[in-house]
C-alpha cells in the first residue's frame, strides 16, 4: 500500500566487495505530487441503514480521522537524523545493540556490525555517495541502523514500544496460527520485523527480509512516519498491509508467483478478460498485501485504507478522494479498486457482521466513484467490483502449494471472538477518555485474549465511530499497546499468567 516496499532480489549484498550495492524500491503513489484525476459524475450511493454515532459503522468520526491523518502528513518532521560518520555509527550501534533482546542482537545488530566492518569507512562513504537521494542501498543500510539505534537509544520510547508490539503480533500471529501446523516455516525472516520512525514524505513502508539479508540481517524493517507516533491514527492499520502482507509474502519463496497465477486464472475463468486479469495479477504484491492485511486486522484495515488514501491524496494537493485511475506504470491498483477489494475481503471473514461491514465499506468507496480506468482500459463500476470479489476469493480461499495445501483464510480470519475483544478494548479506551479527557489506559487492563491487532482495531473503531476524538483514541491505543509490549517475553519481560488478562503469547486466529 505504501511507498517503499522492496522486491525480492533487488539488492545485492553490501558485504565484502568493492562493487557498490544497488537497490530498487517499488515506487509509491500515496504521497503523490501530481493532481488527482477528476471524478466525472458521482454514482448514487446504495442505501445504508442509519446507525447511532456509537456504532463504528456510522463512520461518524471518519472525516475527523481523515483530517487528523492529513494534518499529520502535512506537519512533516522526520525521525532522528541519519548517522553519516562511520566511527560514530559503529560506536552507537555497539552501545544500542547491548539493549536489544538476544534474538535481535544475534539476527540484526551483530550481522549489521559485521557488514559495516567489511565495508570500512571508505566503503560506507562510497555507499552514501552513490545513493544521494537515499532511495536504494544507502537507505536500506541506514534504515536497519536506525531500527537498532532508535530501540537502543530510547527514541520516542512509548510509541516505539507500541509500534513494535503491533508488528511483532502480526508477524508472530500468522506464524503461530493453529492451522499452520504442518506447514513449513518461512524461507526468510527468523524474527519479527524491527521497527523505526522515518519521514513524512516516504509514508509507511517495509524492507522485507529478502532485502535485509543482503546485509546478513535476518529480519525485515518496517517504517512509519515519525509524525504518526502521536497523530494520524489511520496510518496504524497500514501495518497489517506491510507486515502481514509484504513481509510474509516475501518470506515464502514462490508464494507471490503462485498467487499471481491463481488470480489470473480465476479472472479468466470468470470471463473477465485478459487485460483485467493481467492488471490485477501484475500488481499481486500490493493486491495480496491488502487482502492479508484485512484477514489479520479485520474491518479496521479496510476502513483505514479508505481513510488513509483520502488523507494522503489531500495532503498531496488533490481533492482528498480515492483515485479512480490506475496508471499503467503504477505497481499499485487504483485506490477505488483497492477499496472494493478490501470490502470484498471483509465479506469473506467469519464474524457475524461481515456482510454489513462489506456493504458499508463499498458504499463509502462509492462516494468517490467516477470514471474508472485500470491501466489502459476503462472499466465500469460493476466490473471493478466483480473483479475485486473474484480476486479477494482467489487470494484468501485458494489452497496454495507454497503453504502446503492451506489457504490464507485457513490460517488467519476475523471471528466474532475478535469483535468481542475489540468491543471490550474500545470500552476501556472510551471509558478512560471520558474520565480524564484523554484516553490513557492503565497497563494490564485488557480483555482476555487481547493482542496488538485488537488494540489497533479498537482505537480505529472508537475514532471512526465518533465516540473518541482521533487524538484521544490514539493516546489510549498507544498506551494499551505499550503496556502489552512491557509484558512481551520476547523483549525481556516476564510472561504474565493468562488469567491476568494480559497477552500470553502470539495471537492465534
Amino acid at each position: 500500500m505504501f511507498p517503499r516496499t522492496v522486491s525480492a532480489g533487488s539488492v545485492r549484498s553490501l558485504a565484502p566487495a568493492a562493487e557498490l550495492p544497488e537497490a530498487a524500491p517499488h515506487p509509491g503513489p500515496e504521497l503523490r505530487r501530481d493532481p488527482l484525476h477528476a471524478a466525472n459524475g458521482v454514482a448514487p450511493l446504495r442505501a445504508v441503514a442509519p446507525r447511532s454515532s456509537s456504532d463504528p459503522l456510522s463512520f461518524a468520526g471518519l472525516a475527523a480521522c481523515i483530517a487528523d491523518a492529513r494534518a499529520a502528513a502535512l506537519a512533516g518532521g522526520d525521525g532522528p537524523p541519519d548517522p553519516t560518520t562511520f566511527a560514530s555509527l559503529r560506536a552507537r550501534l555497539e552501545r544500542a545493540a547491548a539493549k536489544l533482546p538476544p534474538s535481535y542482537r544475534r539476527e540484526v545488530a551483530d550481522p549489521l556490525l559485521r557488514s559495516l566492518e567489511r565495508l570500512g569507512a571508505r566503503g560506507f562513504a562510497r555507499v552514501l555517495a552513490e545513493d544521494p537521494e537515499r532511495e536504494g542501498a544507502a537507505r536500506l543500510l541506514l534504515d536497519v541502523a536506525q531500527a537498532v539505534l532508535q530501540h537502543g537509544e530510547g527514541y520516542a520510547a512509548r510509541a516505539t514500544a507500541a509500534f513494535q508490539e503491533v508488528v511483532s503480533d502480526l508477524y508472530e500471529g500468522f506464524l503461530s496460527a493453529e492451522d499452520r501446523r504442518g506447514v513449513k516455516p518461512p524461507d526468510h525472516g527468523v524474527v519479527p520485523p524491527l521497527v523505526r520512525w522515518g519521514s513524512a514524505e516516504t509514508g509507511p513502508y517495509t524492507w522485507p527480509a529478502t532485502a535485509t539479508e543482503t546485509l546478513g540481517v535476518e529480519a525485515a524493517v518496517v517504517s512509519l512516519p515519525a509524525a504518526n507516533a502521536s497523530a494520524g491514527i489511520l496510518a496504524w492499520p497500514a501495518l497489517a498491509h506491510e507486515t502481514a502482507g509484504h513481509d510474509l509474502l516475501e518470506a515464502d519463496d514462490g508464494l507471490r508467483d503462485e498467487l499471481a497465477r491463481v488470480v489470473r486464472e480465476r479472472l479468466l475463468g470468470e470471463k473477465m478478460g485478459l487485460a483485467l486479469a493481467d492488471y490485477w495479477a501484475d500488481r499481486i504484491e500490493e493486491t495480496a498485501s491488502d487482502v492479508l492485511g484485512v484477514l489479520n486486522m479485520g474491518p479496521a484495515a479496510a476502513v483505514g485504507l479508505v481513510g488513509y488514501f483520502r488523507a494522503m491524496n489531500g495532503a498531496a494537493g488533490g481533492a482528498g478522494t480515492l483515485r479512480n485511475v490506475g496508471r499503467t506504470e503504477d505497481p499499485h491498483p487504483a485506490d477505488i479498486a483497492r477499496a472494493y477489494l478490501a470490502a470484498e475481503t471483509v465479506r469473506l471473514l467469519s464474524f457475524e457482521g461481515a456482510t454489513r461491514w462489506a456493504d458499508r465499506l463499498t458504499a463509502e468507496a462509492d462516494r468517490d466513484l467516477g470514471r474508472i480506468r485500470l491501466g489502459e482500459f476503462p472499466v465500469t463500476a460493476g466490473v471493478a467490483k466483480a473483479s475485486a470479489a473474484v480476486v479477494a476469493r482467489a487470494i484468501a480461499q485458494t489452497r496454495l502449494r507454497a503453504l502446503d495445501g492451506r489457504a490464507f483464510r485457513d490460517l488467519q480470519d476475523w471471528r466474532d471472538q475478535d469483535e468481542a475483544v475489540v468491543a471490550e478494548l474500545r470500552r476501556e479506551l472510551e471509558g478512560a477518555g471520558a474520565r480524564t479527557g484523554k484516553a490513557r489506559v492503565e497497563a494490564g487492563r485488557y480483555a482476555e485474549g487481547a493482542y496488538a491487532a485488537h488494540a489497533v482495531a479498537a482505537g480505529v473503531y472508537a475514532a471512526i465511530g465518533g465516540t473518541s476524538s482521533p487524538e484521544q483514541a490514539m493516546t489510549g491505543m498507544i498506551g494499551m499497546l505499550a503496556g502489552m509490549h512491557d509484558r512481551n517475553a520476547a523483549w525481556g519481560a516476564p510472561r504474565v499468567a493468562p488469567s491476568s488478562g494480559a497477552p500470553a503469547g502470539p495471537r492465534v486466529a
